[in-house]
């Protein structure tokens, strides 16, 4: 039976590509595929393109160019990544430019383009289709001046149409996080559009794939401290059959772990319905997944079962809402954490008094409860040392900058030992999100896939 081995190579943007080049020497794979987008990352490209119109695709490609390039010549491995974010055409220029630089030829870049529907918003708007907020149900019209980036999530189809015009590298924009991994599996195993359990199969592959080391035991929560490697991790690798059937495994010389526990925790991750996991390939139900050791660092992954794709293709939209004010400062023990409070407390009332009323006012205390929230054990006399972090939402630059002023005074004026003082950073831009659904005929009839060739 055919098999097709695909390595992962990036969980988000800024991930480290030693793992993918390890595992573009070793691992004995066809295809490595990159997830670098997520709704903050699409932000963080926004800014990029608004301070230069060729930006807006992930800094780091040309890096993972340099490195993976040799061996996409060498050995005919394909790359696919949705680095190009804001940008795929940028991105397309970037890797036809570092190509050129080391002297590589006769190879194809292809780019997806039609995920951004920014300039369609209006053209939405008169066809009449419901842009209200999917989860709030609030009317379009409040933030619709103020939106930065609209993008379709699109599905594996146009990646498949790419490789089946002989690309090397598929670089596109607003792909689901599986549709780089599964697309290879449709090119090379001929699979319909409605063989919806192998399809199912392909894009929970991808699932388990997309977060770089989190199926080979990083970020892991059972016995953690078992794993060894922590610094030189391996990415998971996939041999998929022709069945939908995979196998998770890592480059052996690497470190981490591959195991029924650690498939498991990245199977859970991110999935809000196992029995209808919604991809604009195929709907995917976990409900009969079976996962078995096979061997050491080896998975086996059976039972995957799909239903028929949805009629609409999710859109998310990020718009302006105002700017963000912090401050973090530190007590020590003795009661640190009382004086944290006191602070907070103390800034909370001069806020009133000064008329300064902001939209949010958020209060955490690092070292207690900034990661448990109300969790948190309740044994606060004993900490070593608090920090307090107080960030506030205002609607404008001006207005944010003045909360870091109430600080430096309570140093000599208000509880002892308050240090580590960082609030002298500007006010950051906020980004509000907004999801909505789109009928997938009208997103799809505009992608389109180009090559380009060095």
């Amino acid at each position: 039976m055919k098999k097709v081995r695909i390595g992962a190579a990036q969980g988000f943007y800024g991930d480290t590509i030693e793992p993918a080049v390890a595992t573009a020497e070793k691992g004995n794979v066809q295809y490595i595929c990159f997830d670098a987008l997520a709704e903050l990352t699409m932000a963080i490209l926004v800014k990029d393109k608004r301070k230069n119109e060729n930006a807006g695709f992930t800094k780091d490609i040309g890096l993972q160019m340099r490195a993976l390039l040799p061996y996409l010549k060498e050995k005919r491995i394909k790359l696919l990544t949705n680095g190009g974010g804001i940008n795929p055409v940028g991105a397309q220029r970037e890797i036809l430019r570092v190509a050129k630089e080391m002297g590589i030829n006769d190879l194809k870049v292809a780019v997806v383009t039609g995920d951004n529907v920014l300039d369609r918003i209006p053209e939405f708007e008169e066809k009449g289709y419901n842009l209200n907020h999917i989860d709030t149900g609030e009317g379009i019209e409040q933030v619709k001046d103020r939106l930065e980036f609209a993008n379709a999530y699109i599905g594996a189809r146009p990646i498949v149409r790419a490789l089946e015009q002989g690309a090397d590298i598929v670089v596109t924009g607003r792909t689901t996080d599986t549709a780089q991994f599964l697309a290879p599996l449709i090119y090379e195993f001929g699979w319909g559009e409605e063989e919806w359990d192998k399809l199912a199969s392909g894009v929970f592959m991808g699932h388990l794939l997309e977060c770089s080391a989190q199926s080979t035991g990083g970020n892991f929560s059972g016995n953690w401290q078992d794993i060894e490697g922590f610094d030189r991790m391996g990415y998971p690798i996939a041999e998929v059959s022709e069945n939908g059937e995979f196998v998770i495994s890592k480059v052996e010389d690497r470190g981490g772990l591959v195991t029924i526990d650690t498939v498991k925790e990245q199977m859970l991750y991110e999935i809000h319905d196992p029995s209808a996991y919604l991809t604009p390939d195929v709907i995917v139900d976990l409900t009969n997944v079976r996962l078995e050791n096979i061997g050491p660092n080896q998975v086996r992954v059976t039972g995957t079962r799909g239903k028929p794709r949805p009629d609409s293709l999710k859109v998310v939209m990020g718009y302006e809402d105002g700017y963000a004010g912090q401050v973090i400062v530190g007590f020590s023990w003795p009661d640190a954490m009382q004086k944290a409070r006191k602070v907070d407390e103390v800034i909370r009332i001069q806020l009133e008094r000064n008329g300064l009323r902001y939209q949010e006012v958020r209060t955490d205390f690092m070292g207690y409860n900034a990661l448990s929230g109300p969790l948190a054990h309740e044994n606060e006399s004993e900490l070593n040392e608090v920090f307090l972090r107080m960030v506030v939402k205002a609607k404008t630059k001006q207005e944010a900058a003045k909360f870091s002023r109430l600080f430096p005074p309570l140093a000599l004026n208000g509880p002892p030992s308050m240090s580590g003082f960082s609030g002298n950073s500007a006010p950051r831009a906020l980004l509000g999100m907004w999801s909505t659904l789109i009928p997938r005929e009208d997103i799809e009839a505009n992608l389109k896939v180009e090559v380009a060739e060095v």
